[in-house]
C-alpha cells in the first residue's frame, strides 16, 4: 500500500517523500482527503522486466531466487482443505 501525505505534509517532509521514492515506494499526495498526485520511482522508457529486476537487485530492493530454487506452483482449492489443515495442525 502506498504511503499517503496531505499537500501540507508532503511539502513539510519533502526529503522524506523523496527518500521513500528512492527506495522504490510510491507516495500519494492528497488535498482535503482526496488523492491528487502519485509520486513514484522513475522508470526509464523501454526498460523490460528482466532489466528492471536486475537494476532493483543491484540496488538491494529485491533479491533474486538462488539457482535451482523451486518455482512457485499452482495452488488448488479442494473441498474441506481448511478442515484438513486445522485437524493436521491440532495433531
Amino acid at each position: 500500500m502506498p504511503d499517503s501525505y496531505s499537500t501540507y505534509e508532503a511539502k513539510a517532509r519533502f526529503s522524506e517523500v523523496l527518500r521513500k521514492v528512492r527506495e522504490g515506494r510510491t507516495v500519494i499526495v492528497s488535498y482535503h482527503g482526496k488523492p491528487i498526485a502519485e509520486i513514484r520511482p522513475y522508470q526509464p522508457e523501454g526498460e523490460d522486466l528482466s532489466t528492471r529486476l536486475d537494476r532493483l537487485a543491484g540496488e538491494g530492493v529485491v533479491m533474486r531466487a538462488p539457482e535451482g530454487a523451486a518455482s512457485l506452483g499452482l495452488v488448488r482449492r479442494k473441498k474441506g482443505a481448511l478442515k484438513r489443515f486445522l485437524s493436521e495442525r491440532d495433531e
